[in-house]
């Protein structure tokens, strides 16, 4: 099979490449694969890519040129914003390729792509036509203008059809699902596909700590501080992986409290060594996320995972089953998950790990997501 994909990556590495990557590889082990990708810029040339959103058609037909040039089955899209743009969609549309399109965050339905704002859920544009809600709230970036560009891109794309252009879109959950086909987005629940992510991890079985772990950005929707706030007095020990804006008031967090350890940034294989041996993986998410490749690691190790019971996540851990959950906004919730956790036996943990590998196995390997995926693909250009 002939495969175009296209991504544009963020100024900073997130998940999404990794996922952009992780497919090209595997893919391009039996397919012949080509892709387009930019990257969003900073300054004079930020600025200029991000006027061009709604109507990048320079861009666009750059990307169409090379697409008719390879003669591909179909055109796979990763992330658009912002250099790119939703214009190149309906420049391939006419050449008759089908489009699939995965959506990683909720950007189609808000300027905030993630649902969050001012530390709450924040869903008003799930059922406005326009964000006008997410506008005035500045819910991007604290930006007036940015906001309002971002939501005027997705509303005229809907008023001129392109996002009916895509055959397929693929969705990590059905919590996404949900949220898209019951909100005004203006495509039938038909052209989704629940298709999650993958790792390929091997299990070592090393002895357990009673350590649990914190893996990820150190940021206001990740919940990292009330975690911490929330353990700070107690018996609790925990490492914490990763950077971000919080970084600072983790810093000082721990110089007040044994028990929490920053690790700051690690690579790939040092995280799982310490998936390894913690006794849990903690995900204290307030957003909604998109599915934590953390968790698939963790699952992939036979670590469970004690999590907010928040979106995807509520899906992802069942309690007892592959880990707990906790109220991320009550600090006692936190706390009670913890102890809970703690006062399994040894047995109770060792079952628990035991169910984690085997959801994994059974839904997040990369041979098995390649499968789906390549199916997706087959059944646009059937329909095509």
């Amino acid at each position: 099979m002939r495969i175009f994909i296209i991504h544009n990556f963020y100024q900073h590495a997130g998940g999404e490449d990794a996922v952009f990557q992780q497919e090209v590889h595997a893919l391009s082990e039996e397919h012949q694969v080509e892709t387009f990708t930019c990257q969003n810029k900073k300054g004079f040339k930020g600025i200029q890519q991000y006027l061009s959103y709604p109507f990048n058609i320079r861009e666009a037909k750059k990307i169409a040129q090379r697409v008719a040039v390879f003669k591909p089955d179909v055109v796979h899209i990763h992330n658009l914003h912002y250099a790119l743009g939703p214009w190149l969609i309906r420049q391939i549309y006419k050449l008759g390729i089908p489009v699939v399109m995965t959506l990683h965050n909720y950007r189609l339905l808000c300027p905030s792509a993630t649902l969050f704002f001012a530390g709450q859920l924040f869903r008003a544009s799930l059922q406005e036509n326009f964000p006008w809600t997410a506008v005035k709230n500045k819910v991007l970036d604290h930006s007036f203008l940015k906001t309002f560009l971002t939501g005027f891109t997705y509303w005229w794309h809907r008023r001129l059809g392109t996002w009916n252009q895509v055959a397929r879109y693929i969705v990590l959950s059905d919590f996404a699902k949900n949220n898209f086909v019951q909100s005004t987005f203006p495509v039938p629940a038909e052209r989704f596909t629940v298709r999650p992510n993958a790792v390929d991890v091997e299990r070592l079985q090393q002895e357990r700590t009673h350590t649990f772990i914190y893996i990820g950005r150190l940021s206001e929707e990740k919940g990292i501080i009330p975690l911490l706030q929330a353990i700070a007095d107690t018996s609790f020990t925990l490492k914490v992986f990763g950077t971000g804006p919080q970084q600072a008031l983790v810093e000082e967090l721990q110089a007040q409290h044994t028990n929490i350890e920053y690790m700051g940034f690690h690579s790939q294989e040092r995280l799982r060594q310490e998936l390894e041996t913690a006794t849990a993986l903690i995900v204290p998410s307030v957003c909604y996320e998109g599915m934590p490749m953390s968790i698939l690691e963790a699952f992939a190790k036979g670590t469970p995972v004690v999590a907010s019971n928040i979106g995807i996540l509520q899906e992802m851990v069942v309690p007892l089953f592959t880990g707990l959950s906790f109220d991320p906004y009550q600090k006692e919730s936190i706390k009670r998950a913890l102890a809970e956790w703690i006062a399994l036996s040894q047995a109770q943990k060792e079952e628990i790990g035991n169910n984690c590998r085997q959801v994994y196995e059974k839904n997040y390997t990369v041979a098995q997501n390649m499968h789906r995926l390549l199916a997706i693909y087959q059944e646009v250009q059937i329909k095509n």
